[in-house]
C-alpha cells in the first residue's frame, strides 16, 4: 500500500458558471469519493481544486502519489515544469494564481507525477470523477469561489 492512487476532474456550466470537483482516492483497498460545487468559477479553477482538495485530505507527509487527470492545464503544468516557472515571475500574468499557491503548498508534501487520460472515455474512476463533478456543480449545496476574480476566464 505505499501508492496513493488520486483520480480528479472539474466541471463547470458556462465558463464562467456554476461547478463542481470530484476526486477518487484509492489506497490499497479502501476508496474515498469526494465532491464540492461552488458558484461563478471556471472549469481549469475547478479541474485545480479538486487535485487540491484530494492533497488536503492526506494526514501523512511524504506520500508516493499518482494523480490521473484528464486537464491538460493542470497535468502539463506541473509535469512540464511550467509552474515552477509562474513562481520564479510572481505568477506575473497568470491565470489561477491563487490555487496554484494552494497546490504548491501541498505538492512540496509528497512526491507528485501526473497523468493525462482521456475525459469522457473508458476510464472507470475519471467517469465517475466527472459525475461526482458535474453532480456538484448541479446541486443546491454551492460555495462561493472566493479567489475567482473574473480575469481568470
Amino acid at each position: 500500500m505505499s501508492q496513493l492512487i488520486i483520480y480528479t476532474d472539474g466541471a463547470a456550466r458556462g465558463n464562467p458558471g456554476n461547478g463542481g470537483y470530484g476526486a477518487v482516492l484509492h489506497w490499497g483497498n479502501t476508496i474515498k469519493e469526494i465532491s464540492q460545487g461552488y458558484r461563478h468559477t471556471t472549469n481549469n479553477r475547478m479541474e485545480l481544486m479538486a487535485v487540491i482538495a484530494a492533497l488536503k485530505l492526506l494526514t501523512r507527509p511524504n506520500l508516493d502519489i499518482t494523480i490521473y487527470s484528464d486537464s491538460a492545464y493542470v497535468v502539463n503544468s506541473v509535469e512540464k515544469k511550467w509552474v515552477f516557472g509562474w513562481v520564479k515571475k510572481g505568477f506575473a500574468g497568470k491565470k489561477n494564481a491563487d490555487l496554484w499557491r494552494l497546490y504548491l503548498a501541498e505538492h512540496k508534501k509528497h512526491q507528485i507525477k501526473f497523468v493525462w487520460v482521456k475525459g469522457h472515455a473508458s476510464n472507470k474512476w475519471n467517469n465517475r470523477c466527472d459525475e461526482l463533478a458535474t453532480a456538484a456543480a448541479d446541486s443546491g449545496d454551492l460555495l462561493e469561489d472566493t479567489g475567482y476574480t473574473g480575469a481568470d476566464e
